[in-house]
């Protein structure tokens, strides 16, 4: 005759009593053998339903006011027990049984230290131990032990039992949620003892706020390794380093493409401007403002800056920048006459960090990155409570690995340096910018970028307006003008983009405003005379961070100069446009990664 199959045994352990006498008394109509601790047994007990104590197989008292129950190998043996003949061999010389069923939820460490000053003593009492084993080893074991961890998890589970037996894979789910709820409740727990023990900003810097001021409390933290930077000055908030994270990885991959230093002017999560080290002419250095800095000359980095900030001045108006190599005392006193947020750099010489440390009356954010930091190639965000993962966009833009296939004209001469250097720039920089975005580089520099639009042709328009208007600041009588004593850098900026864009008013209140900033307010450009300077600009690269979908968008780039256009290819259109770019001598060469970036 067949041996009598053993009972099987359940270990109860729950904070959370909710549905625990409904769960009990199924487990018992189908004649399983009920364990529990402390609390969980004394409530079944008094509701009349056969328990019995963990005791009765540890042989050992709870202990430590409650803090050991079930931490035993008569408990954990027969939880992690396989259906091994030596896992059997080992229960039966230690009298052990197996268990079949583990219940179990954790302390309430979250509600515990939500609590308005919550001491460490009070948070250390809210630590599980028993109760996580438990969890853990049920769900390690998961192919013979089911694990529930969640009381809604009851109902659905004492049906199965009903029908005969737990599913395969209910088990697996059960045991994805414990072990997804372990991992929730040591993230916690570690999030309460980074904030309290590591304070000194290496792995937890806590922020102002976040997004906005209501958005409290917020902080930047990791949980590997200290933060690959540190603040030298100020104190950073979330959009600081939002700018500064993103900046920062945009220069060291434009220095490291080009081999130039690199600099970026950011606002908003976007690139306001970007671009290397190349050497500034007279007429650029007034234009960017910059012909009175000392050491300018000898200063690739401060080279780079003053075209990355002077591109595009109303965008870049208290704007974090990033550096990609130590910072001077060139760059330093451009960055010193600006309004701006904050730096991030590898370095900064001893002089230049005195200048930048007395900025804002001495808060202004001074950021020094490790260079030698790289990402995990994972990354992930939580948007509305959902979790988000993605592998990182860690394609490489290189100039002569990105832009090799030229698709019009067909028989196309090699691309020039120039072309390769500023296609890289724009590139680069839409890697970083808010999509849909389109990129309009020359001379080493973005001189026009759209980003965050949901149309591509509103995108280049918003591209292509900006080129427009930093190429007429080049016009001599945007060159010229005669400025009122006194007048601030701001001031300047904001009445020369009202001259250059052509939106000057005729009259009112707004026009006398303008002309306060004048010894002498200039005339305003006629349609005729934009028109005439727009057309001497040329040699411009353009880029796209996906395709370019109605040939819309071709003819808008060429209104700006637009000589080379670099984008992906797919869509529809695709042929038309390739056909439009030809006819007006353009030259469409395909970049063969989206670069998409939200």
């Amino acid at each position: 005759m067949a041996s009598e199959q053993p009972q099987k045994i359940a270990i109860l352990s729950v904070y959370d009593k909710t549905g625990l006498l409904d769960l009990a008394k199924g487990l018992v109509k189908q004649n399983i053998r009920l364990l529990a601790s402390g609390g969980t047994s004394k409530l079944i007990r008094e509701a009349g339903f056969p328990v019995e104590d963990v005791s009765a197989i540890t042989k050992a008292p709870e202990m430590l006011a409650g803090r050991v129950k079930t931490l035993h190998p008569a408990v954990h043996a027969g939880i992690l027990a396989r259906d091994l003949a030596s896992d059997e061999k080992d229960l039966a010389e230690q009298n052990i049984d197996k268990v079949d069923y583990v219940i179990c939820n954790l302390y309430p460490f979250k509600d515990t230290v939500a609590k308005i000053n919550v001491t460490i003593p009070e948070a250390v009492e809210e630590i599980d131990i028993g109760g996580v084993t438990l969890i853990r080893a049920a769900a390690k074991n998961h192919t013979r032990v089911t694990i529930l961890s969640d009381p809604n998890d009851y109902h659905d589970f004492l049906q199965e039992l009903e029908k005969g037996e737990v599913p395969e894979k209910s088990k697996q789910l059960y045991a994805l949620k414990a072990f997804t709820h372990t991992a929730d409740y040591d993230s916690a727990i570690s999030d309460f003892f980074r904030k309290k023990y590591a304070g000194d900003g290496l792995q937890q810097l806590p922020l102002r706020y976040g997004t906005n001021p209501h958005q409290k409390p917020a902080s930047a933290y990791m949980t590997d390794r200290p933060l690959p930077f540190k603040a030298l000055n100020g104190s950073p908030g979330y959009v600081n380093l939002l700018d500064a994270l993103n900046a920062w990885n945009l220069v060291k991959e434009l220095s490291e493409a080009l081999d130039f230093p690199a600099a970026a002017s950011f606002k908003h999560v976007s690139p306001a401007g970007a671009a290397i080290g190349v050497p500034l002419s007279d007429v650029e250095k007034k234009v960017y403002m910059v012909e009175d800095i000392e050491g300018l000359e000898s200063s690739g980095l401060a080279q780079a800056y003053a075209r990355a900030r002077g591109a595009d001045r109303m965008s870049s108006f208290g704007d974090v920048i990033a550096l990609s190599h130590e910072v001077d005392v060139a760059t330093a006193k451009i960055i010193g006459k600006e309004v701006s947020d904050g730096v991030v750099a590898p370095g900064f010489q001893p002089e230049a960090l005195e200048i930048l440390s007395k900025k804002k009356g001495g808060k202004y954010l001074v950021l020094q990155m490790d260079k030698a930091y790289t990402p995990p190639a994972q990354e992930s965000r939580t948007i509305f409570g959902v979790n988000l993962t993605q592998h990182r966009n860690d394609a490489t833009i290189t100039p002569h690995n990105t832009f090799n296939s030229i698709i019009v004209p067909k028989e196309s001469a090699p691309l020039p340096e120039s072309a390769l250097r500023d296609m890289t720039v724009a590139t680069i920089a839409l890697k970083f910018t808010q999509s849909n975005s389109v990129c309009y580089a020359l001379n080493g520099q973005v001189i026009g970028l759209g980003a965050g639009q949901q149309s591509r042709i509103h995108c280049t328009r918003l591209a292509g307006d900006k080129a427009d208007n930093w190429w007429m600041r080049f016009h001599s009588r945007a060159l010229n003008v005669k400025w009122r004593k006194g007048a601030k850098r701001a001031d300047k900026s904001n009445a020369i983009d009202l001259l250059c864009s052509g939106i000057v008013q005729d009259s009112g209140p707004e026009r006398e405003d303008w002309e306060k900033n004048f010894e002498e307010a200039p005339q305003p450009f006629t349609q005729e005379e934009r028109k005439a300077w727009l057309s001497k600009m040329g040699e411009v690269a353009v880029s796209s961070d996906a395709f370019f979908p109605f040939t819309d968008n071709v003819y808008r780039v060429a209104r700006s100069g637009v000589k080379y256009i670099a984008a992906p290819v797919g869509s529809q259109n695709d042929q038309a446009c390739f056909e439009t770019a030809e006819k007006l001598g353009i030259t469409f060469v395909e970049q063969h990664v989206r670069l998409f970036h939200h």
